[in-house]
């Protein structure tokens, strides 16, 4: 089943600014909330798909990306934007809704607010290959995870929730207002036991092999976000992203231009006279490709299919052969000889027209 249009889920335009994307998700998750609506499976997967809808619009990164590439940009395979449980809700966008009267939603019946973590950024070399065709890379990333042997327990500042709590009495009677919690910096947890060498935030560093799926199509400087693969936060906080920054890696024949793939073939000027077969480079593996006699230099031949393929699955580029006669430089006395007594033939004068005429075919078949 197709995922809807995150704009459509929440209720606005493509042009929204965060404040209306927060404002409307905030709605959303008012009127769907599982506390509201019990027993209604319905309810709550609008409720998830309003906060997974959220969760890439209120990223500028995963906007941007979603905005170019839609649902493929977000790689629907487990890149940013994928389903969501209601316990990374709770934790992540608790605080959308500050000190009002749904605010208990979000922390003492859920265990407290957390600080989520950090984002990590990678940056990731991909041949032309590989992002024709897609691939699957392991890597190595230094985060932050949950040091082993680390005991919490509720804060004793505010008791779990993350909030210290304070009436204020106005002319219109008593007001609640709510504040994050000094002590725990809105955790609702702190630290019961540290084992040694530990630090403060219970957190320390290691190495993990992370497995990320990468989908044909994707370009220099493309972002693509892996969900909960950054560094933990303290207190059992819900991890960040890992973002993975996508740089291409010249290859040393073959050119991309947008889907298109370009390459430079030289062939000799009897060739070129005379009609040959030649094998050719492309992404997918060497093809054998005709050439006719009398191709003129210049001239562009078109493997169709052959390209890039569009990132969000529509489409395939071509990969064009711009033919190069090449001419020798050094020629032996019979070579010269032979030369000399073509030079004259009128199949050898240069015919302007059929030159023109060549140049505008070319062109037609580069932009048909």
């Amino acid at each position: 089943m197709s995922k809807r249009d995150y704009y459509e889920v929440l209720g606005v335009d493509k042009g929204a600014d965060a404040e209306s994307i927060k404002k409307a998700y905030r709605k959303m998750a008012i009127k769907y909330h599982p506390d509201k609506n019990p027993n209604d499976p319905s309810a709550e997967e609008k409720f998830k798909e309003a906060a997974e809808a959220y969760e890439v619009l209120s990223n500028p990164e995963k906007r941007s990306a979603y905005d170019r590439f839609g649902h493929q940009g977000m790689n629907g395979g487990g890149y940013g934007g994928g389903s969501m449980n209601m316990e990374d809700i709770f934790s992540q966008f608790g605080d959308i809704f500050g000190g009002g009267g749904f605010d208990g939603f979000f922390s003492n019946s859920r265990g407290g607010r957390t600080r989520r973590g950090s984002n990590l950024r990678i940056k990731l070399k991909l041949s032309l290959q590989e992002i024709a065709t897609g691939v699957e890379k392991k890597i190595k990333v230094k985060r932050l995870v949950p040091a082993k042997g680390v005991t919490y327990k509720n804060c004793t500042s505010c008791g779990g929730t993350g909030q210290i709590r304070k009436v204020v009495n106005t002319m219109l009677g008593q007001m609640v207002s709510a504040t994050t919690c000094p002590t725990c910096n809105g955790a609702g947890q702190m630290m019961d036991y540290r084992p040694p060498g530990v630090d403060s935030t219970g957190l320390e560093q290691l190495e993990e092999v992370i497995s990320i799926k990468i989908p044909a199509g994707v370009s220099e400087g493309m972002q693509l976000s892996m969900s909960g693969k950054g560094n933990s936060g303290p207190g059992g906080a819900v991890p960040g992203d890992l973002i993975i920054v996508i740089e291409e890696v010249e290859d040393d024949k073959l050119k991309r231009d947008g889907l298109n793939i370009i390459y430079d073939l030289y062939i000799s000027f009897s060739d070129a006279a005379l009609g040959t077969s030649v094998e050719v480079p492309t992404v997918e593996g060497p093809v054998r490709l005709k050439i006719d006699g009398g191709t003129q230099a210049g001239k562009v031949l078109r493997l169709k299919g052959k390209g890039i393929r569009e990132v969000n699955g529509y489409g395939k580029g071509d990969q064009l052969v711009y033919v190069n006669v090449w001419t020798p430089t050094q020629l032996s006395r019979e070579e010269t000889e032979i030369l000399e007594r073509l030079r004259h033939s009128a199949n050898f004068q240069p015919n302007p027209g059929k030159a023109e005429k060549g140049f505008f075919e070319r062109m037609k078949d580069i932009f048909s």
